[in-house]
């Protein structure tokens, strides 16, 4: 049986907005990130979408963007969090390095300063995500990320598709059977 998931980026934060390295830290939604957050919830429920599961990162600024989202019960779960950027965390995101393009990612970069490799979070978030859909009580998922997350889970499964996830957007997956293939990529208007 096919099974649906919206992989989501959460909405714009204060160091999305100043242009910093998040990772494992935290900073809070701008309005900016509330008010899409509100729109994309509008959205679903405007298209007649109803998800018989919520999940979200543990960190807050996923789990504030699915409470503006839908006021449904979700789960916060270790495996949707962001990657730990190391020693990066709260710099400037000049400081990232350019991405490896026969990836299309750092790599394990971040590993020497503290942080995860593209490889550990892929296989996290795979492992997390898979893990869900397979439970026989889920058929249509939202789940709340970050975009290093995101982005790893895309280069696995959807790597013809756009790498760049902006805040507040949900990447549409059918899943059956262990694999999971992209479908569109939902923004509110």
């Amino acid at each position: 049986m096919t099974k649906t998931l919206y992989l989501m980026r959460h909405g714009q934060t204060l160091f999305n907005k100043l242009h910093k390295i998040q990772g494992a830290c935290d900073s809070p939604l701008t309005q900016q990130g509330i008010d899409d957050a509100k729109k994309v919830g509008q959205m679903f429920k405007d298209k007649g979408i109803i998800f018989d599961h919520a999940y979200s990162s543990t960190q807050e600024r996923a789990s504030d963007t699915l409470e503006l989202i839908t006021n449904q019960p979700y789960q916060r779960i270790k495996g949707l969090k962001e990657w730990d950027f190391g020693v990066f965390e709260g710099e400037s995101e000049r400081l990232n390095p350019k991405p490896d393009p026969k990836i299309g990612s750092y790599g394990d970069f971040f590993v020497q300063y503290g942080g995860e490799s593209v490889d550990d979070v892929q296989q996290r978030v795979n492992q997390t995500l898979t893990e869900i859909m397979e439970q026989p009580d889920v058929n249509n998922v939202l789940a709340v990320s970050h975009g290093g997350v995101i982005h790893s889970f895309v280069l696995k499964w959807a790597r013809d598709h756009t790498i760049h996830i902006p805040n507040c957007s949900a990447m549409k997956f059918s899943y059956d059977k262990g694999v999971f293939k992209y479908e569109e990529t939902v923004e509110a208007d």
